[in-house]
């Protein structure tokens, strides 16, 4: 039987609930363990307007357009960025340390399609791009332009703690057991 992990965005980053339907994110290993499945369902909420790149290429930047990110984190705060846009693109990051990027722009098999205002995305994530020993993890979400920016977390910081929101603290990403999801590999993560 095949564990799958499902995760729902209810909060923005500051604990204030949402006022739309969360969006869902799930978490599954592929058939041969060589990739982990990456499936978002949400509101596409089409602003910004799309990024100019093309649709299953990395893009720079994603995150100054309509977003889900997810953040996996390993041992010696080792973590893996994801981030998916609706209209197609990608960005994944493998960073050591907090904000310390190693790599970016890895490649990955991503398709997105839009229906009306509801959007579907799968991306086939390969075991060897997460931190060894995957333990801990934050999703969130972006859209919306200027003073309109929406910020969402999975796991937000507590309500007035802080003044802006910032997705890389990562003493607010939770336990998750990701044991029968993500297998550990000699990864990319020995920049020696």
């Amino acid at each position: 039987m095949m564990t799958c992990l499902q995760f729902e965005i209810k909060h923005q980053w500051n604990s204030t609930p949402v006022d739309h339907r969360p969006i869902n994110i799930k978490l599954s290993s592929d058939h041969d363990n060589q990739c982990v499945l990456m499936e978002v369902e949400g509101p596409f909420f089409n602003d910004p307007s799309a990024p100019s790149g093309m649709a299953g290429k990395p893009f720079p930047n994603l995150w100054d357009y309509e977003v889900v990110e997810a953040f996996f984190l390993g041992e010696q705060d080792r973590y893996l960025e994801v981030e998916l846009c609706p209209h197609g693109q990608h960005l994944l990051l493998q960073l050591n340390g907090m904000r310390n990027m190693l790599k970016d722009e890895l490649s990955i098999d991503f398709n997105a399609t839009i229906d009306g205002d509801t959007w579907h995305g799968v991306a086939k994530i390969p075991m060897k791009y997460f931190p060894p020993k995957t333990t801990k993890f934050n999703a969130y979400a972006i859209h919306g332009s200027g003073d309109g920016r929406i910020y969402e977390a999975l796991y937000p910081t507590p309500h007035g703690k802080y003044k802006e929101p910032d997705f890389h603290r990562l003493e607010y990403f939770q336990e998750e057991s990701f044991k029968d999801i993500i297998t550990d590999t000699p990864g990319l993560w020995n920049t020696r």
